[in-house]
């Protein structure tokens, strides 16, 4: 489980910013809450909560990029790709900072990363015992073009460890060597429909994808359309066909594979069938939100999530939301992250569950949890003294 992370000079936050989904033992407990192996209890999910522009998508990043870098860095970069971080536009020349607190196995472990576009230029996992003790230490020493490696059981070959490429975590390196604690660490637990640039694929193209998810999946694919169906969006049942369509109108004769899924309606004792495209915006948006929480909450891990509301009703997402409390749909904890500007979520979730994302003048974003906000109570309106304008954190009309 995730238990918190921060970010410096990364994006349009300048200063640095923590999140931290841990939660006091004077809070009361709720379902949006568990208890990790360690003893700490945890947020399951964490709502972001801001104005246009200010910053929301950008804290999200530091998971889905940490997600990329630990797991998939070697494989999918190139010798001298540059590492996809963008420090704040008033302070390029300093490096991007990072770093995470994550309890994996029962085991505590923190990792910190400080880097350019560039290369790596300080590295650190550490494990905690009575303390936290370094697994490994990496540091990039300019005067001599180079890279010294300290470990203590981490298991890679010394002369494999200083030779990692300087756009690979080496966690992702020690991963191709078969180092086990690499192995395990490298096993990707993010699911995000962001990245460095923002939002992945949307609209027609991520219902393709999430067909393909689903085809490939079929326990999976049984659990979406039983929810679909369900949630009063006109459906009774759906299916998901394989098919060849012409990659481009410029060459129609070159095919790609596509996943198609077609949605069943009843109608007059008649069934009808539609294929997706033709389906409501909030239906296949519903559809594609599925393909990445419930592979997380079948197994663990961890869902990003940018505009979580998007096309749906308030009423959908208090019934996707509560696939995270449920112990029954979320057996191993899984935890979701979101951005949203469905202000709704205020009266869903409690104060330890809420960021509140700001930007000034200067384009510097910062943010808060809101139980850390002065004077804020639980037996109020959260959602009425926000739209009143008394957390801060609304647009400035």
């Amino acid at each position: 489980m995730l238990h918190s992370y921060a970010a410096t000079n990364f994006q349009s936050f300048l200063d640095r910013v923590e999140v931290d989904l841990a939660v006091n033992q004077r809070a009361p407990d709720t379902d949006w809450m568990a208890t990790s192996a360690s003893g700490q209890r945890v947020s399951k999910v964490l709502g972001v909560i801001g104005a246009n522009a200010s910053g929301k998508t950008a804290l999200l990043k530091p998971l889905a990029f940490l997600g990329w870098f630990l797991s998939a860095s070697f494989q999918q970069t190139q010798p001298g790709t540059p590492i996809p971080v963008s420090p704040h536009f008033a302070n390029s020349a300093e490096p991007v900072e990072l770093e995470c607190t994550a309890e994996i196995d029962g085991e505590l472990w923190r990792y910190a990363l400080r880097c350019t576009p560039q290369r790596v230029l300080h590295e650190a996992l550490y494990r905690k015992h009575d303390r936290f003790r370094y697994v490994f230490i990496r540091d990039w020493h300019e005067d001599k073009a180079a890279y010294s490696v300290r470990q203590q059981e981490f298991g890679l070959d010394p002369s494999k460890a200083v030779e990692a490429r300087p756009n690979v975590s080496l966690i992702a390196w020690a991963a191709q060597y078969g180092v086990p604690m690499a192995l395990k660490l490298a096993t990707p637990i993010v699911s995000s429909n962001v990245n460095m640039v923002g939002r992945v694929q949307t609209g027609d193209l991520a219902v393709l994808q999430a067909g393909k998810s689903f085809y490939e999946n079929p326990p999976l694919r049984e659990q979406m359309e039983r929810l679909l169906c369900t949630w009063d969006l006109g459906l009774s049942g759906l299916s998901i066909r394989e098919s060849e369509v012409a990659q481009n109108l410029l060459n129609p004769d070159i095919k790609q594979k596509v996943w198609m899924p077609y949605g069943r309606h009843a109608s007059h004792g008649q069934n009808f069938e539609l294929p997706f495209f033709l389906e409501s915006n909030g239906t296949k948006s519903a559809f594609s939100l599925l393909s990445f929480l419930l592979p997380t909450l079948s197994k663990g891990g961890l869902a990003v999530i940018d505009e979580f509301e998007s096309d749906l009703h308030p009423h959908m997402l208090a019934a996707i939301l509560d696939l995270f409390a449920s112990r029954r749909t979320n057996p191993h904890n899984a935890q979701l992250v979101f951005t949203s500007h469905a202000i709704e979520v205020l009266n869903l979730l409690d104060k330890q569950q809420i960021m509140l994302v700001e930007k000034n003048p200067d384009c510097e974003s910062a943010a808060s949890r809101l139980d850390q906000i002065s004077g804020v109570r639980s037996d109020v309106s959260l959602y009425a003294k926000y739209m009143a304008g008394a957390f801060g954190a609304v647009p400035n009309l």
